[in-house]
């Protein structure tokens, strides 16, 4: 049976594909392997349609080969809010499509399917339904990546909040480093870390450096708690 596990993050580009990708590459070695974002913005155009980079990263990194439009369903050209976009191309954006794509790359035989989510974990879908309504509703156990920058505290923790009201199983948190020089990084870790396992009772998955191009987080994410 295909396990699958939920990447969001406390905003957008915090390092969710970053993080979704090095799961998938280094799950690969202990069993067959799919990625999935169900939406996303911000694509260009090219021979197939549609197609957004961070859905090719997990395209590539996943063990399974399967064609870009089940991978990414949802492709959406302008970098705006997703519901945005979707209302400007007349494109249904609700949880019952979501819902479809969902079941449709769950027919692929595969060990762990890693879904990256869109923006944050509120993403609204229309004026009445959230990416975390739809997360919620198939139980889908979290991994949330914190982009370390100054405010990330209270993104985080309020983030946690929404998670641990919706009922779903957090796995953990990762503390992906996306600025160069954070001052206070390492007292910012550890106050998440401190109050995240006393209120969340969730662990740090790993803190992940600023990569340079090329480099994985691999070495940096243990996964004993995923497999």
């Amino acid at each position: 049976m295909t396990k699958p596990i939920f990447i969001t993050a406390t905003d957008t580009e915090s390092g969710k594909t970053k993080i979704a990708s090095a799961l998938l590459e280094k799950l690969s070695k202990y069993g067959k392997t799919i990625g999935f974002k169900p939406i996303a913005a911000g694509c260009e155009t090219d021979e197939i349609g549609l197609i957004n980079e961070d859905a090719l990263i997990l395209q590539q990194s996943a063990s399974v080969p399967l064609t870009y439009s089940t991978v990414n369903p949802i492709a959406l050209e302008p970098a705006i809010a997703p519901h945005i976009a979707a209302q400007l191309a007349n494109v249904a954006l609700n949880k019952e499509v979501l819902q479809k794509a969902y079941q449709d790359i769950l027919k692929t035989e595969a060990d762990y399917l890693i879904i990256e989510g869109a923006g944050g974990w509120k993403l609204p879908l229309n004026e009445n339904e959230f990416m975390s309504d739809w997360v919620a509703d198939n139980k889908l156990p979290v991994i949330l990546v914190v982009g370390m920058k100054l405010g990330c505290l209270n993104h985080a923790l309020l983030t946690l909040d929404s998670i641990k009201q919706s009922g779903v199983t957090l796995l953990g948190w990762v503390a992906n480093c996306i600025e160069g020089e954070m001052p206070y990084l390492a007292e910012n870790i550890t106050t998440l870390e401190s109050y995240i396992a006393k209120h969340f009772d969730a662990p740090k998955l790993g803190t992940v450096p600023r990569l340079t191009q090329g480099q994985s987080a691999q070495e940096y994410l243990p996964i004993d708690c995923i497999l």
